[in-house]
């Protein structure tokens, strides 16, 4: 292609003269004008890829591919040396675009746009996340500049990469997609909120958004988040039925008060009146309805009959509706072993921020609701109910993993002096050995001890 210094011009049968922009300059006999064109030429791939990168995030919350960012930034380029080598053909003009210096020029500037593509992509990207962050966007799905975080009136709590995301001991394991959904999602909470409050909002947020049954996170009040980890909320009726049960759906004509958890009969009508099992009533729909019975007794039951579903009077049973409390609360229950020499080997149980329901010496029988001066000791199998945050301190503790109890709260009593010290922990020391098993008879300090002074949660 030969350079021209001046604009075309051509004569249309009309008599209108239209004038049409030059050709490109092409190849490097001029190396300062061939260098203010590639600039050129790379300032403009910029702008396009980033004004790209930042409607992509407006429009989908989401980050622009990057091949997506650098065809953009290349075809800007690509269409301008066209649309100016088509025009000057237009005027009769007959540019080289085959020669090797036309065509090495050419490449070198679709090259250049394909480099620095990327950089007006991640610039355009981060401008968005920060203009969305102080607008007041809840959610976001990029890393805030250390401008925005130092003047934004806000705390951003960044979510780890998948393969960071943990599994919860005590609950179904969340699937890879939804683990991939959530992580490096940045959310966005009033600066306000710190601490506790901070991890209270982050897990209803976590929940909320991405359906995630459970959620153990440690956050620092500037939003660094230092361990997450997620559980699916366990579906269907398995959890809640006893060994040696089977929940069975059965074709019936329950009561109009019937409701879940009444103890119920089975009835076949046909040819005569006969009961045929009793259980507990899970559910209806319509003519269906779902009993919860003994193994022995669901396989006489027939798809093919209908029965007839009488309650009893009886009273909802508390295990039962403990169970399902428990189910749809954020608490769950683990049984943990204490281990030698670990932190928790000789704390008692008033000292622990969980529930503790139970305890197993290694050499006794199982102590339901143990006093708050009960000693643990090496062996000892807690059964506790609480959050699985508190829950994995504890178990951090019970190992030895922790040099300092993390999971034992700071006594509320003033230091006394070592003898007093001394002398309650021999008292405490009598009482879980006597709790243990053996036949020593209750004082009356360790009754009051027992009666007002068990563990609340």
């Amino acid at each position: 292609m030969i350079a021209t210094a001046a604009a075309a011009s051509a004569v249309e049968p009309g008599g209108l003269l239209v004038t049409v922009a030059p050709p490109v300059d092409v190849g490097f006999a001029r190396p300062r004008q061939a260098a203010v064109t590639l600039a050129t030429f790379a300032v403009l791939s910029i702008l396009i890829a980033g004004a790209a990168a930042l409607a992509y995030r407006w429009y989908f919350r989401d980050e622009i591919p990057e091949g997506v960012a650098v065809l953009l930034g290349v075809s800007v380029v690509a269409l301008y040396l066209n649309t100016t080598s088509l025009g000057a053909i237009a005027v009769g003009d007959s540019p080289a675009l085959l020669e090797p210096e036309s065509v090495f020029f050419n490449v070198v500037s679709l090259g250049v746009a394909a480099v620095v593509s990327p950089g007006g992509r991640y610039v355009g990207d981060r401008l968005a996340v920060d203009v969305f962050a102080l607008s007041g966007a809840r959610q976001l799905e990029g890393e805030l500049s250390g401008i925005v975080r130092a003047v934004g009136r806000f705390t951003a709590v960044t979510l780890p990469p998948a393969e960071e995301i943990k599994d919860m001991d005590t609950y179904e394991p969340v699937s890879p997609e939804k683990k991939a959904e959530m992580a490096g999602k940045t959310l966005v909470f009033a600066r306000k909120f710190s601490g506790e409050e901070l991890r209270e909002r982050l897990v209803a947020r976590v929940k909320t958004d991405h359906g995630v049954g459970y959620v153990d996170v440690d956050v620092t009040d500037g939003g660094g988040v230092e361990y997450f980890a997620v559980g699916s909320r366990a579906a269907g009726l398995g959890p809640t039925l006893a060994p040696g049960s089977a929940a069975v759906a059965v074709a019936a004509d329950p009561p109009n008060n019937a409701t879940a958890g009444d103890a119920v009969q089975l009835w076949r009508t046909d040819p005569e009146p006969k009961r045929v099992a009793t259980g507990e009533l899970r559910g209806v729909a319509g003519d269906a309805a779902t009993v919860a019975l003994d193994e022995s007794d669901a396989e006489e039951l027939t798809e093919e009959e209908s029965y007839r579903i009488v309650t009893l009077p009886a009273e909802p049973q508390a295990d039962r509706e403990f169970a399902s409390l428990l189910r749809a609360a954020d608490e769950t229950m683990a049984a943990i072993t204490v281990g030698a020499g670990s932190a928790l080997d000789g704390s008692t149980v008033g000292d622990v921020a969980v529930v503790v329901a139970a305890v197993r010496p290694e050499d006794g029988s199982v102590q339901p609701i143990p006093p708050r001066a009960y000693v643990f000791a090496a062996g000892d199998l807690v059964y506790l109910v609480g959050r699985p945050d508190a829950l994995r301190r504890f178990e951090a503790d019970a190992s030895g993993e922790r040099a300092g109890p993390s999971a034992v709260t700071p006594p509320s009593e003033p230091v006394s002096e070592p003898g007093d010290a001394e002398s309650r922990s021999d008292d405490a020391e009598s009482e879980r050995k006597g709790g243990a098993g053996t036949n020593a008879e209750p004082s009356a300090d360790d009754t009051d001890e027992s009666s007002d002074g068990t563990q609340r949660s």
